[in-house]
């Protein structure tokens, strides 16, 4: 184990009031003391300076409660609305100075085994929901908390409210996860069961591993003060916490102890809610928000859709303003726009419609361009599902195939680098068609090997939706990073291509599948499969002239950005290396069924 260079980690109270003067009572590394087991979660307390109780705004994770935001990622903080930058402003959690000065307290906690919390760290497990339900509790408990807590953040500090609302905390009064997976396996691991590997590395090493309690040489880097109790050498750190990375890999399904011990029943969460979701976040967090709004036991319960980057529009004056009307009405009893009615106040469902070109990272544009539209449910009761059929001549068609037997091939294990794919083309629109919604593609699919190859026995299925305008030009929407993105993606290993039609979260519209060990279907050169794969929900008005591509690979192509599926172990040859191929015929219908969303004179 080497040598041990730290003094023992101390759980008496060693709270620190900072002697800077705020406009603020700032109180860091305040002990909160778990209610099971052993440890203590350190937190930062942010409040008004008034003798009044005071609701709080809660967050916990392990991205280090003191790394300023302008350290964390300098240029989106540049980029930040001036309101929410203050000497405590920290990345994808609500900013102290603002909502302070508004009334909140801020309660900022190190996850265990994080920035100055002593323990194990084991990210997004159970044991963080358990610690987090503590925290809110002891929030909730102090002589200056109102006694309400709402839940705000984004991404880590989103996706963690799912899971610690369905333990029904005490005090727990209202949460926004502002796009956050409300699924750990299907929303972030393993996209249709395929590892999605690269993100999580990138994420675990930089913004993870880097604040591990006790990493040496923190406070050199700016990245928070190194550890009250001293550092711990590399073997201590890496037997003090479990590897994310490591665990997606060598875990492949829903009913193993590491995915099963994360899940949770989303009926269980009852507080008012508002999901907020963003178009283009089409590889980690738009499926879990409308997901999550869909399934959660809240009575009162939204789902509001936004365009642009990841860590920007949280703090867009008109979302901060949405966030603060919505805990008012729950957190203070300031009702002005009529949340807490179950009839008259707010539409349920508050979209972006995605219209005409704004082109990518364009945030001005996008606001200019894209109106807002408010429905009653999602997704929308009016909408109108159709097969657009795909042919072999690689066109997709609004009528049914009447093409020959045939079969279209690609080589398998295609990479970003060297895509290998085939895509399906409609011809111009003859008129303005909405596509809102939730959508499915029917595919035939078999392998062959390469001769002298091994014999392949899996297929990975990458689909992707793109949108072109009239002069044949890819339209392009913002992604995660401001990179530009496709219209939506889907995913789908064919050995887990088995479908529960009896889960209370199956429909037509969306085949759900339960990824357990037992579900493996066999997948034997010859066969042609049938299989449906579940696209990820977009939102897009194709004008006149403009169309539709429809794309099947065998790997991450353009817009994957940071999201890559390219693990060598769990895409290896000698399971996927041949020849994918997609048969058509009477016997082989192939179509991508559509959410189209009727207006007057619709014909597509």
């Amino acid at each position: 184990m080497g040598d041990i260079e730290r003094k023992e980690p101390s759980h008496k109270d060693i709270s620190i009031v900072d002697d800077v003067s705020f406009d603020y009572i700032f109180e860091q590394n305040v002990n909160v003391p778990l209610q099971f087991g052993d440890g203590v979660i350190r937190a930062n307390v942010f409040r008004p300076d008034t003798s009044s109780k005071v609701p709080v705004l809660v967050t916990y994770g392990p991205y280090g409660k003191d790394i300023h935001y302008k350290n964390f990622h300098a240029k989106s903080f540049s980029e930040v609305n001036p309101e929410h930058k203050s000497a405590h402003s920290a990345w994808e959690t609500p900013d102290p100075g603002y909502w302070t000065k508004h009334g909140y307290a801020v309660v900022r906690g190190d996850e265990i085994g994080s920035g100055q919390s002593p323990g194990f760290l084991n990210t997004m497990s159970r044991d963080t929901s358990e610690q987090f339900c503590d925290l809110i509790e002891w929030a909730a408990d102090q002589p200056w908390s109102s006694g309400k807590v709402g839940l705000l953040g984004i991404s880590y500090y989103a996706g963690t409210q799912w899971r610690v609302a369905a333990r029904k905390p005490k005090g727990l009064a209202a949460m926004v996860p502002w796009e956050g997976m409300s699924d750990y396996y299907r929303d972030r691991c393993r996209h249709g069961g395929i590892l999605s590997n690269a993100f999580n590395k990138w994420w675990w090493d930089r913004q993870v591993v880097s604040n591990q309690y006790g990493r040496r040489g923190r406070a050199a880097r700016n990245w928070g003060p190194d550890t009250i109790e001293g550092d711990l050498s590399e073997e201590q750190l890496a037997a003090n916490r479990r590897d994310q990375t490591v665990d997606n890999q060598e875990h492949r399904f829903r009913d193993e102890e590491y995915y099963a011990s994360k899940e949770y029943h989303m009926g269980d969460i009852e507080v008012p809610l508002l999901s907020v979701g963003n178009w283009g976040g089409i590889l980690l967090h738009l499926r879990g928000n409308i997901q999550g709004y869909l399934h959660a036991g809240s009575k009162l319960k939204y789902l509001r859709m936004i365009t642009g980057r990841h860590d920007l529009p949280f703090y867009y004056p008109e979302e901060v303003a949405v966030q603060k009307s919505f805990l008012d009405a729950f957190l203070k009893g300031d009702d002005r726009n009529g949340w807490t009615k179950s009839t008259g106040g707010p539409p349920p469902v508050s979209l972006i419609i995605r219209k005409g070109n704004a082109g990518y990272n364009d945030a001005a544009t996008e606001k200019n361009m894209f109106p807002r539209r408010h429905e009653k449910e999602w997704p929308l009761a009016r909408t109108q599902y159709h097969n657009f059929h795909l042919t072999h001549d690689l066109q997709m068609t609004w009528g049914p195939y009447e093409g020959p037997d045939a079969k279209l091939s690609y080589r398998a294990l295609g990479t970003i680098d060297r895509p290998q794919l085939l895509a399906f083309r409609t011809s111009p629109f003859h008129s303005e068609t909405e596509i809102t919604g939730h959508i499915v593609a029917h595919l035939n699919v078999s392998i062959s090997p390469d001769r002298g190859g091994p014999t392949p026995f899996d297929i990975d299925l990458f689909v992707t939706l793109r949108h072109f305008d009239a002069n044949d030009r890819e339209i392009f929407y913002t992604g995660t990073a401001g990179d530009p993105v496709p219209l939506t993606k889907g995913w789908l290993r064919v050995s887990l291509r088995k479908v529960n039609k009896e889960h209370e979260k199956h429909r037509d519209w969306l085949p759900h599948r339960d990824y357990t060990s037992r579900d493996v279907l066999p997948v034997i050169q010859g066969e042609v499969y049938p299989v449906d794969v579940e696209i990820w929900p977009t939102c897009v008005v194709v004008a006149a002239g403009e169309s539709l591509m429809f794309e099947v690979s065998s790997g991450d192509t353009q817009g994957s950005g940071i999201f890559l599926h390219d693990d060598p172990g769990d895409r290896s040859p000698a399971v996927f290396q041949g020849m994918n191929h997609i048969h058509f015929g009477n016997r082989y219908g192939n179509y991508l069924t559509l959410p189209i969303i009727p207006s007057k004179g619709h014909t597509p």
